[in-house]
Parts: structure tokens; sequence; C-alpha cells
């Protein structure tokens, strides 16, 4: 989850790591960003903390990271060298590039969850998020 102040502006990100019984909270932030690269950070930094790999079920509500895998996207940015359907350089190629990486190192499930809404764990990486900017 990502959150910022301006878009661009001081951004922080959150995420819930859970396995079993156990869970850890972490976050981070910026202090020039935007919301689809808080909303990347929060999902890169929680793979990165993955020691081993792993199945792994990544809750997001961010459309921007959800629909890059789920529609597809990610796969003909690559094809066409890291250029959009309109011929543009993809935006935040770095971050892409290395959340691609992660999803190869693990087997990635995305899963889309509605923002701002009853979703516990959402809110709470929402908040986390929010404390974390600087």
């Amino acid at each position: 989850m990502g959150h910022v102040h301006g878009n661009p502006g001081p951004g922080g990100w959150g995420a819930i790591l859970i396995y079993k019984d156990a869970k850890k909270e972490i976050s981070g932030g910026e202090d020039n960003t935007t919301n689809n690269i808080m909303e990347m950070t929060a999902v890169i930094e929680g793979l990165k903390k993955l020691k081993f790999e792993c199945e792994v079920e990544v809750y997001s509500d961010s459309n921007y990271v959800v629909n890059a895998f789920n529609q597809g996207w990610i796969y003909g940015w690559m094809k066409n060298n890291w250029k959009t359907s309109n011929k543009e350089p993809v935006k935040n190629k770095e971050l892409w590039q290395e959340l691609y990486a992660l999803t190869k190192k693990h087997k990635v499930k995305f899963i889309k969850v509605k923002g701002h809404s009853d979703n516990e764990l959402n809110n709470r990486c929402d908040e986390l998020a929010r404390k974390a900017i600087k």
C-alpha cells in the first residue's frame, strides 16, 4: 500500500507479511515520490523480506500493480523493449524490472482488494504508509 501527499510529493508505503501465525509489519517513505512508486515499493519490499522461495499471495488495492501482472501488461512491455502500446517508455521501468525478477524467484499470485473499505489488513497498510511519510 502506498500513499502520497501531493503526487508527486512526500510519500510512504506499508506492507504486512503473514505466514501461519507470524505477522510482520514493514514500512518506509521518500521525500519526493508518486503513488505508483510507493505502491510498487510496498510489494517489492515485502517480497524482498522472504528468506526462501515461497508461494505468495499479494493483496493490493493498486490497479497499477495488480493489472500489470493479471492483465499481462508487463509481458507486453518487456516484449516491446519496455515501451507501452503507444511506443512511450514505461514509467518506473527499474522498479518493474525488480518486481518482475522477484515474481520469478517466488510463485506470486496478485489479488485485487478494494481500497479504503472494510479490509482490516489493507486499512492497516494504509495507516503504516501514512505514518511513514516524512
